[in-house]
């Protein structure tokens, strides 16, 4: 598929994170036309222009673009399509998200006389942008809210086109279905759901008098070991690979942790999804200042796993590559915002 409907148009990537830095490069890279939309002067803007682009403030970006892709966090949004976004795009131009949250929750209403699109790589930055060097790409789902032009479903593949999604697979969606969806993977499994899991193995090793050490490998560091098996061959290849051991351990224990009771709750988790009681919840801490969100954090930071972690870690010469040699250049590159 080609990114044709594209070539003469001026994308504006607001935002320079990880999935922003990726997205303007891999489009740049691939013939079209990139501006770059970020706060004056913040470490993102000196990084962007070191690295060769246009930059301007958000509202100067999205006057002269023809696809605005919002590639910032969430919770700013909002704020950034009412002050800079909806006062200066363009009738009849494209705005793009990765992620449905603030169209399928009406955080934002967009305005009627433009394309509203998403286009969401299954992957990191790093490995959008890794990958598309490598003359590959990260699949993409992608979706359309709001076709204005008669071309809205175009612009989308073109714009996965251009970041490389083309060269693995697109898989069309609706922004409900990826925002739901993407919700609950991260709250049920992906992330609340791996971390507890692992914080409860973890608390019953050590509390039944074993080594935090011991404990902390059992359960924590090696599951990258099985999650790499299942990321490069599913459950089939995990099985083949593990021992026959493991594998009755599996089969009959499995069910006992993961029993109906944790399916039962995770529909109650996704239901909480669906009817926007979790939206909600997040909107008002947001507004409130993060209080329980950096509680929350800070428990976890703070729970015995990461503490006997660290110190693991910190001797896991693999995780730290050598430094490279002194060349006298004392300057590092500002961390992306």
């Amino acid at each position: 598929m080609s990114h044709t409907i594209l070539a003469s148009s001026r994308i504006a990537v607001l935002g320079y994170g990880s999935q922003g830095r990726a997205h303007a490069l891999n489009l740049r890279d691939s013939g079209l036309d990139v501006v770059v939309g970020l706060r004056k002067d913040g470490p993102s803007w000196h990084k962007a222009k070191a690295e060769g682009f246009r930059v301007a403030e958000p509202g100067e970006a999205v006057k002269t673009a023809d696809l605005v892709a919002v590639l910032t966090p969430d919770m700013v949004q909002p704020a950034l399509y009412t002050e800079a976004i909806a006062p200066n795009i363009k009738p009849g131009a494209a705005l793009l998200f990765a992620h449905g949250f603030n169209i399928h929750f009406k955080q934002i209403t967009p305005r009627q006389d433009i394309d509203v699109i998403l286009v969401a790589p299954k992957g990191p930055g790093a490995l959008v942008r890794s990958e598309y060097e490598r003359g590959r790409g990260v699949p993409d789902i992608w979706a359309v809210y709001q076709d204005v032009s008669g071309q809205a479903e175009e612009k989308a593949i073109a714009y996965a086109d251009g970041i490389g999604g083309t060269r693995a697979m697109l898989i069309k969606t609706d922004f409900k279905e990826e925002t739901e969806t993407d919700l609950f993977g991260e709250q049920a499994v992906l992330c609340g759901g791996a971390s507890s899991l692992v914080q409860a193995g973890f608390e019953t090793l050590v509390e039944a008098g074993y080594q935090p050490e011991i404990a902390y490998y059992e359960v924590f560091h090696e599951l990258k070991l099985i999650v790499d098996l299942f990321y490069e061959g599913g459950v089939e290849k995990m099985l083949k690979y593990v021992s026959e051991t493991a594998q009755y351990g599996d089969y009959v224990s499995g069910p006992r942790v993961i029993d109906a009771g944790v399916k039962e709750r995770m529909q109650a988790v996704l239901k909480d999804i669906q009817d926007g009681t979790f939206a909600q919840n997040w909107i008002a801490e947001y507004r409130a200042g993060l209080p329980n969100y950096r509680r929350y954090k800070q428990a976890d930071l703070d729970h015995p796993l990461e503490q006997v972690g660290r110190k693991l870690r910190a001797r896991m010469t693999w995780l730290h590559p050598e430094p490279a040699p002194a060349t006298g250049a004392t300057d590092q590159e500002p961390a992306v915002a």
